[in-house]
């Protein structure tokens, strides 16, 4: 039993970060109607430079703000330098177009810094707490947790209860209509972008000091399991994105616990079949699709 609080306390903080990930590429969906096969390795590039701003100033804090600021920034100049000029006959264009960006990146990314890990320093104790005999989640997984919990709020409270959240959601679901009643659509996803970036690259910092370290190819498995955590919770819902994060989280930590690291990704796979065979728009994907 206590093995079993332990692994669920665990796969609860993994979750997270997997559901902030899979939120972003949520994001990107419903501003731009594209899978961005890009998102790890444009998430890793800030993961660099708040790795090197630490280093440089000795602050986790610094960092992490840069961290997060080169993210928005990325997805800035990303969809204005590349995707904006991408063709938009064809549905894969935007796709290969990031599948071209992610090997631009990560080429990159090795010739400057090298293949191998870079150890990246947690701001808190990743020992677990002990509580009755039975340790559950460290200090660092409680900060991940509220860190999630607070973005997510947030993000919440943007697109229901401001303007702009409004214009964010209008353009997404409406572009047209959006445009004649006055909203730059473009500029909005253009924002959608820099959201979803940020967010991406703040789901990368808070898992990487948990891995192995930084290298070229940190974010890999992060991306692939976040994509399986937003179809399998609908492209179109921010909820499912989270839910779906939680479950997926848990799940892999107990498969890991109980049966090996080497069974976890079939689990995953697994998961992400059958729910494709049953309901392929996702659990919680919005009845009718919308056009973009």
């Amino acid at each position: 039993m206590d093995r079993l609080l332990f692994l669920l306390a665990t796969g609860l903080a993994r979750g997270a970060i997997f559901a902030l990930f899979a939120l972003s590429l949520v994001l990107i969906w419903r501003a731009a109607r594209i899978v961005n096969f890009a998102q790890g390795a444009m998430a890793l590039v800030a993961t660099y430079v708040a790795f090197a701003i630490t280093g440089f100033t000795g602050s986790y804090w610094a960092g992490l703000a840069s961290g997060l600021l080169a993210g928005a920034t990325i997805g800035f100049a990303v969809e204005r330098g590349v995707m904006q000029h991408a063709p938009h006959s064809s549905p894969l264009s935007g796709v290969i177009v990031a599948i071209g960006l992610v090997m631009v990146l990560q080429s990159l990314l090795g010739i400057l810094f090298g293949a191998q890990y870079r150890p990246m320093r947690a701001p808190f104790d990743d020992s677990p707490i002990v509580v009755g005999g039975v340790p559950l989640l460290s200090p660092y997984d409680l900060f991940v947790l509220a860190v999630a919990l607070v973005v997510m709020v947030g993000l919440a409270v943007l697109f229901t209860r401001t303007s702009l959240g409004l214009q964010l959601r209008a353009s997404a679901f409406a572009p047209e209509v959006s445009r004649v009643l006055g909203v730059r659509v473009n500029r909005m996803v253009t924002i959608g972008w820099m959201l979803s970036a940020a967010v991406a690259a703040l789901a990368a910092m808070l898992l990487v000091p948990t891995e192995l370290g930084l290298n070229p190819h940190a974010t890999d498995m992060l991306f692939v399991y976040a994509f399986a955590v937003a179809v399998v919770g609908g492209l179109d819902s921010p909820v499912g994105a989270l839910l779906g994060g939680l479950v997926v989280g848990v799940a892999m930590t107990l498969v890991t616990g109980y049966l090996g690291a080497t069974v976890a990704p079939i689990g995953v796979l697994v998961l992400l079949v059958a729910v494709l065979l049953v309901r392929p728009g996702g659990i919680f994907s919005m009845r009718e699709a919308r056009s973009a």
